[in-house]
């Protein structure tokens, strides 16, 4: 049986003392599922897992459905694979060498969104602020952090981001992903 690594991103867990998701209990609900290699990475929803199924949508929804069952309450999810991170981290616009983790950030999407999401947000006058679009994701360079960032607010506006699954995550964490899922060429 062939199994691929697998990452699961969780959107709004452990923020502000609502919607604990410990860790433990999260490896737990995967391995519950039947997935193996499981690992966890920080407390704000980051777990790799091997499995033999290849949805990634079918895996994100019974995630989330686990999650809802075992805590008591919704949270997003979005699951990708170990060569789908490796290509958003070799796809990025932005020196990533060159800047700290929390200067940049890679916004993770269920679906790739028209440009036309966009058309609201002059990027000049965000300056020295900055974003590009990938493959179902958006690059965000944030000089000060994404928590001083105008153009991080602008880009989670429901014009952009309505009827999509989103959630962030700063480039240490999408770099240490990478290497957890062993996508292609994994440092």
């Amino acid at each position: 049986m062939t199994t691929r690594k697998f990452a699961a991103l969780l959107r709004g867990i452990n923020v502000g003392g609502s919607k604990k998701v410990p860790m433990a209990e999260l490896r737990k609900v995967l391995e519950g599922l039947g997935h193996g290699d499981v690992q966890t990475y920080l407390q704000s929803g980051n777990a790799v897992f091997s499995s033999a199924k290849d949805d990634p949508r079918a895996l994100a929804r019974e995630l989330e459905a686990a999650i809802e069952a075992h805590f008591g309450f919704k949270v997003p999810c979005l699951v990708v694979d170990g060569a789908y991170l490796r290509a958003v981290a070799d796809a990025c616009p932005f020196p990533a060498a060159e800047l700290e983790g929390r200067q940049l950030h890679a916004t993770f999407l269920s679906e790739q969104p028209g440009e036309q999401r966009f058309a609201g947000i002059d990027g000049p006058s965000y300056l020295p602020e900055e974003y590009r679009l990938g493959d179902r994701v958006i690059y965000l360079y944030a000089p000060e952090g994404l928590g001083r960032s105008k153009l991080g607010e602008a880009l989670a506006r429901p014009a952009v981001v309505k009827g999509l699954d989103v959630t962030s995550r700063n480039w240490n964490t999408v770099v240490k992903l990478v290497e957890l899922t062993g996508g292609p060429d994994a440092a």
